[in-house]
């Protein structure tokens, strides 16, 4: 089969990570990158290993200059439902970046948009597609740690000031003409924690989240949020707790633990690493593939194969953003409870009180040391 043409919205940022996938991609034979959507033309180390690249910064020209059959989109979060409805118009299939919108109307108007123009589309949560889901499901599915009591998410990054000035919309709730964005820790830097931890209960439809309890706060000077936790109730009746924060004093690897009536899975999504501890066995750590969004979105235009995230399989995630969304302003940590370790902010004892969620599966207010 000939390469699939493709044009990317986004190139720089996080949109670098997508031209690298591409270009691995092209090598394979799977695509051919048609064509750039940047405001400012990529130039030619930028675009090292492709040719005949065309540039614009009006998507709707470059795909119709281009024909391309697919469209990566990694642009601001409030420019996902435009272009994503732009380019299906176009006939194009989407890989669009998460969150996919910045509100649950935004999101219902793509999704139907682009189901009425009957073109594909695949929701960018990278960890959705790793091999260790299905496992862990086989695993939980042979009560293998007995009767699911809960999931707990942990995830303590660092950010520095500059991450927050990387561009007009970071770390905003909504920008100044009053465009929502809801750039804050649970539904853009650390969101996988969220969709993972929905996954692993099953819990990925907007119909199977029944309750959310939010505690939203920040550190740094920003109008969203950067310390939070949630407790989100499915439709199974499981608690899915989630605390994250960019302020960590010592950041690691973000993960989801299963909590079972008799054992325990510990995943760490960015690596596909698993970790099952249970009663009468000891340890056993496996580490798993993963499957490339893109290429899945590839294979199910060539081979029908079905996509892994398509936009339905995020709903209980935007109902989480939605909550954010339409919920109080972060409440600001006050100075003693945070200070500078250079150019970032740290916030004291996060480290532990975010293990201490995810293994009590509690919000930090239930905890005694909440920020």
């Amino acid at each position: 089969m000939t390469p699939t043409p493709l044009v990317l919205a986004g190139a720089r940022g996080h949109g670098r990570w997508h031209l690298d996938n591409i270009r691995r991609l092209q090598r394979a034979g799977l695509v051919r990158l048609a064509g750039v959507c940047e405001l400012r033309p990529l130039d030619a180390r930028e675009l090292d290993g492709f040719d005949g690249v065309a540039q614009s910064a009006d998507l709707a020209a470059l795909l119709a200059a281009t024909g391309a059959r697919a469209a990566v989109i990694c642009t601001p979060i409030d420019t996902h439902t435009p272009l994503a409805l732009t380019a299906a118009l176009h006939g194009a299939h989407i890989l669009l970046e998460k969150p996919p919108a910045p509100s649950w109307r935004e999101f219902r108007r793509m999704a139907d948009g682009v189901g009425r123009a009957g073109t594909a589309c695949q929701i960018g949560f990278q960890s959705l597609g790793s091999h260790a889901l299905p496992a862990i499901a086989e695993l939980l599915a042979d009560g293998a740690i007995g009767e699911v009591r809960g999931i707990g998410a942990a995830g303590a990054w660092a950010r520095d000031e500059a991450y927050f000035r990387r561009s007009p919309w970071a770390g905003k709730r909504r920008l100044d003409d009053g465009t929502d964005v809801v750039d804050g820790v649970l539904t853009n830097p650390l969101a996988h924690a969220v969709a993972t931890a929905l996954a692993l209960d099953g819990s990925l439809h907007a119909d199977d989240v029944t309750d959310i309890e939010l505690d939203l706060a920040r550190a740094n000077d920003i109008e969203a949020d950067d310390t939070s936790c949630v407790r989100i109730t499915t439709a199974r009746g499981t608690p899915v707790t989630v605390a994250v924060t960019l302020c960590a004093e010592r950041p690691g690897e973000p993960y989801v633990v299963v909590h079972g009536s008799h054992g325990r899975i510990t995943f760490w999504y960015k690596q596909d690493r698993v970790l099952v501890q249970r009663a009468g066995h000891g340890p056993v750590e496996t580490v798993h593939g993963r499957t490339d969004l893109l290429e899945n979105l590839i294979a199910h235009l060539r081979d029908g194969d079905d996509l892994l995230v398509p936009p339905h399989r995020t709903g209980a995630f935007m109902r989480l953003v939605e909550a954010v969304r339409t919920a109080p302003d972060p409440r600001r940590l006050p100075e003693g409870s945070w200070y500078a370790d250079g150019n970032r902010r740290v916030v004291k004892g996060i480290d532990d009180l975010v293990r201490a969620s995810a293994c009590t599966l509690s919000l930090f207010a239930e905890l005694e040391s909440s920020p």
